[in-house]
This record gives structure tokens, sequence and C-alpha cells, in this order.
């Protein structure tokens, strides 16, 4: 295991993950933000996550991300950071930032299955998630 993933709680790895896919398109919105502090509010592996931390944790990881091999280095730290039984957790965190502002740019894209190749999310798990997340956020269209 590496010695920074030591630094990281699952918590942090997952917000990790949500940061590095919200900076993927070369910046972050208001919408990417605010749905990483819902995810952050209502998922309840934050239950014990003081939230006034969140900036800081999201500071740190652009850090690594702005340091050599940024990105394959968060990817890495998500991955040593978190249990097994996590990783659908911290993909399904990623999706609802990368679909938070109903558009996807084609480096996000790159970003989730970069994500989704780190942690063996199956074809199947990866697309039960991201059919969820989808319905999630459809907007009400009226004729």
């Amino acid at each position: 295991m590496d010695d920074d993933a030591d630094l990281l709680s699952p918590q942090e790895a997952i917000i990790y993950a949500m940061v590095l896919t919200a900076a993927s398109d070369g910046s972050i919105t208001g919408s990417e933000l605010r749905m990483i502090g819902r995810v952050v509010r209502t998922f309840p592996m934050f239950d014990d996550f003081d939230e006034e931390d969140l900036v800081g944790v999201a500071e740190a990881c652009g850090g690594v991300m702005a340091g050599p091999e940024g990105l394959r280095r968060v990817l890495a730290l998500v991955k040593e950071a978190l249990p097994e039984h996590l990783y659908e957790t911290a993909y399904a965190a990623a999706i609802e930032v990368a679909t938070a502002d109903n558009s996807l740019a084609l480096t996000e894209l790159r970003v989730m299955e970069l994500l989704r190749d780190e942690l063996a999310i199956s074809d199947e798990g990866a697309a039960a998630i991201e059919h969820s997340a989808r319905a999630r956020h459809m907007p009400v269209v009226l004729d």
C-alpha cells in the first residue's frame, strides 16, 4: 500500500473520485460542487465525516491532480484507500457528479471509464449505476 493512501480515509477517497470527475473537463461547475456537497450530506458512509473538512480534502485532491501523473495518481489513491465493497459506491458518487449538470464532456466519460477500470466495476454494474443516475437527474419536460 502506498504511504500517501494511508492518509486517505474511504470518505476522502470518494471525495477524490468526485473532484477528479468534476475537474476532468477543465472546470468545476456550480451544480457539480453542489452535488459533491449533496453526496457528502446524504450518503450514509459520510455520516461521521465532518463536512467542514470537504474543502480541504477537495483542495488536497487538486494538489495531487496538478502533480506528476495526477490523474493516474488520484485513481491509484482512490483504489488503495477504499475497501473493495465501496468501489461501486465511489463509482456511484462520481456518476452523480458527472450527471449533475446534465451534460457529459468526452473527458468526463473518459475519466469515468478509467475509474470503472481502476475499480474493476463490471459492465453490468456500471450500466445499472449509470441508468439510476440518469433517471434521478431527468428533467421534467413540458410539451
